[in-house]
């Protein structure tokens, strides 16, 4: 099983359409495994909701029984990829709102991802703080250079390895990359 990334149908896609299961999907992946009993703390859920959850990512192949911790009565998961890479423009419109709920979801998370990184940004030591950037550039590309450029960005992300040692931490890099609102379609 290739547990780098993973492409889902539309219909597994479906399970992703909810913002709680997209954080939980992130903590096993950032943290590592977990029990149903941890993640309702970290997330402010009772069990029994978590437990749901954990089911519907499971039933969809987001995560899995890590069968190497735990006992008879706590059951662990983890992630069973490192990432979820989507096909941006289906075909069928069924897929494409499923699509764009799941954007949504993604998007609600990011932003709250962001705005702690900001509060936390005076906690930071010196170093950490000078590798962290909130910057935007605006070009002007066609679509396919946007997509070259894109690709490329996510090659050069792909091409780094994990670092060992006490200085080595998660680093979120968060891409995004779409036409500027309001000036492609539509009403300009």
């Amino acid at each position: 099983m290739d547990r780098s990334s993973i492409t889902p149908s539309p219909q597994d896609l479906k399970a992703l359409t909810h913002p709680i299961r997209v954080r939980m999907l992130g903590l096993l992946r950032i943290d590592g495994p977990a029990t149903a009993t941890t993640l309702a703390a970290r997330l402010g859920l009772n069990t029994g909701a978590t437990s749901y959850h954990l089911r519907q990512l499971a039933q969809h192949g987001f995560v899995i029984e890590d069968s190497s911790r735990g006992n008879g009565r706590d059951r662990w998961w983890m992630a069973a990829h490192r990432s979820t890479t989507t096909e941006v423009a289906p075909a069928d419109p069924d897929e494409r709102d499923t699509l764009d709920a799941y954007l949504q979801s993604v998007v609600v998370v990011m932003s709250e991802l962001l705005q702690r990184s900001v509060e936390e940004l005076p906690l930071l030591a010196e170093p950490w703080r000078d590798a962290t950037t909130y910057s935007d550039w605006v070009v002007t590309l066609t679509p396919s250079k946007a997509k070259a450029l894109v690709e490329q960005l996510e090659t050069m992300i792909d091409e780094e390895d994990d670092e060992e040692g006490d200085e080595a931490a998660p680093f979120m890099v968060q891409l995004s990359a779409f036409p500027y609102p309001g000036k492609v379609g539509g009403d300009r």
